[in-house]
């Protein structure tokens, strides 16, 4: 990312990454990481992406990046694993047009964004990309972070029990 990219990046979600609601997802783990972090990192690649295929909706696509997993885990606590990962974009777009305004492209986007797991289809080229990029991004974490972070429970796991014995 350019100077001025990054500089066009950050104006363009200052507001978002400055509200305190948004900053608690930053005390949310995912994918190893913080769901803050991780939404950042998306964010970033839509952002990218969608400049680069030269779409006029670049800003909108990118704000609602940022905000696709906009939800938190007391909110899907009495449920299973499959309804968490079903039923969190219609939460996370829920609290982001409660905090922000979205048009009807960026609720698409955070609605289908678990696309075809969800129950919404991507209507726009835009939540595509969102998709895709999300899809893209959690398999970098989970290979980076939560693999790692697995391993090293394990290893300390197998170090305590060779303390203790001795």
């Amino acid at each position: 990312m350019t100077k001025s990219q990054r500089e066009e990046f950050d104006f363009i979600i200052n507001d978002i990454v400055n509200d305190n609601n948004f900053k608690e997802l930053d005390r949310e783990l995912h994918h190893g990481i913080s769901r803050y972090n991780h939404s950042y990192r998306v964010a970033r690649g839509v952002y990218l992406l969608t400049k680069s295929l030269g779409f006029s909706t670049y800003v909108e696509a990118t704000r609602a990046a940022l905000m696709h997993d906009f939800y938190f885990d007391f909110q899907l606590e009495n449920k299973n694993k499959r309804k968490q990962f079903i039923e969190h974009p219609t939460l996370a777009v829920l609290n982001a047009n409660k905090y922000f305004s979205l048009n009807e492209m960026q609720k698409n986007m955070i609605e289908s964004h678990m696309f075809p797991t969800c129950r919404k289809l991507p209507k726009y080229k835009e939540s595509i990309c969102l998709t895709l990029v999300d899809k893209l991004v959690a398999l970098y974490e989970m290979q980076r972070y939560k693999l790692v972070m697995k391993l090293g429970v394990y290893v300390l796991f197998v170090f305590n029990m060779i303390t203790l014995q001795k």
